[in-house]
């Protein structure tokens, strides 16, 4: 049996995010991989809502996340997953974690749940 190591969640308001984008130009290269930083805004949104949730499930320290080693990408079914690099993917090497996502009526939702693998 599976011991969940970390739990988290995180809401975005995604008009509010849009103004944090618009006023930062270089967060958007910051906070997302090249393939994530073209997507339409909901979905921007609700991936930066996912690797906040992914921060509060390892307990990281902003110093300690590099927002560039997490991608989150859709596999055909549609279905949200993570792809990790460098010291994030080493990290979790030996974790499961599951992704949940939600946009709706402005607001953004994610979240995570970090397990060891048995």
């Amino acid at each position: 049996m599976a011991a969940i190591s970390g739990v988290g969640i995180d809401v975005v308001d995604i008009g509010r995010f849009q103004e944090s984008l618009d006023r930062t130009s270089a967060l958007r290269r910051r906070l997302f991989t090249e393939n994530e930083s073209v997507m339409k805004i909901s979905s921007l949104a609700a991936r930066f809502a996912a690797k906040e949730a992914l921060a509060k499930a390892l307990n990281a320290k902003t110093a300690t996340f590099n927002w560039q080693e997490v991608e989150v990408i859709n596999e055909l079914s549609g279905k949200p997953v993570f792809v990790f690099s460098g010291a994030l993917a080493q990290r979790l090497a030996e974790s499961i974690v599951h992704l949940s996502l939600s946009h709706d009526a402005g607001i953004a939702s994610a979240m995570v749940i970090v397990e060891a693998k048995p």
